[in-house]
């Protein structure tokens, strides 16, 4: 059979010719996929919105030879409440490029990511605040990472080993976790990373996303943009393609 059905996040599209484009996604069962979106920019094209950034559908494909053919698109969700709010556009262009540039093709993990992917976009979407927001985006940052063999170390000195308690200690995103004092006077890392800071990273990291811990309930918004902007330097290193929204996130 040369059809197969995937449902499938769209990440972003490029422009194939003056009717046509190619559409880049995340799908459930493949990881990242590329397929030909046939007319889409006529009026009356029958994939029409359903290929915008954000949407996620079940498709039907046709493989090709280099390229597979968009066939039909039944739209599972438009996240249409992130479309209202430009923080929320922001945020979601980010997370869909953190996707972009880890995932990979035929991935062994795409029903984590996909589902990882999906539950953000929907509580961005619904998200009431600027904090919940920022709160759902930092859960994706960390599980993402996870996923992608890049999880962070909260609980002992990389360096040392030992357990670290309520002391103020500092964050070193080459090796990925946390460096006591102590340890910290040879290694000479800059970002100091208060031990409160830590309670709440290492709680979002491990709860779902429904779930909303004492640390969500008591967090402020300069919080969540502090950790926000530190997982951001982490991604950043450790991506192996630069952050075309990264410039752009600085400025919300």
């Amino acid at each position: 059979m040369n059809n197969f059905v995937t449902d499938a996040i769209n990440l972003k599209s490029y422009n194939l010719s003056e009717s046509d484009k190619i559409i880049v996604m995340y799908s459930k069962d493949k990881g990242l996929i590329k397929g030909v979106a046939k007319g889409v920019k006529k009026p009356k094209s029958k994939l029409g919105a359903r290929m915008d950034m954000f949407v996620a559908n079940k498709l039907m494909l046709y493989k090709g030879k280099t390229l597979d053919r968009i066939c039909q698109a039944d739209v599972l969700n438009t996240f249409n409440k992130t479309r209202r709010d430009m923080d929320k556009i922001f945020y979601s262009f980010y997370i869909t490029e953190v996707v972009s540039n880890f995932g990979v093709e035929d991935d062994p993990c795409s029903n984590e990511v996909y589902a990882l992917l999906y539950k953000a976009l929907e509580k961005i979407s619904d998200a009431e605040n600027k904090i919940e927001i920022l709160i759902s985006v930092i859960k994706f940052q960390l599980k993402m990472m996870q996923i992608s063999g890049f999880g962070i170390e909260f609980e002992t000195c990389l360096a040392c080993g030992c357990h670290l308690g309520e002391e103020n200690m500092y964050f070193s995103a080459s090796t990925g976790g946390v460096v006591c004092a102590k340890c910290n006077e040879i290694l000479h890392l800059r970002t100091i990373m208060h031990h409160k800071i830590r309670d709440f990273l290492n709680a979002l990291v491990q709860f779902d996303f429904d779930f909303k811990s004492e640390y969500e309930e008591k967090a402020t918004e300069k919080v969540c943009t502090v950790c926000f902007d530190l997982l951001k330097e982490y991604i950043n290193l450790h991506s192996s393609k630069k952050f075309k929204s990264t410039g752009v996130l600085q400025e919300v």
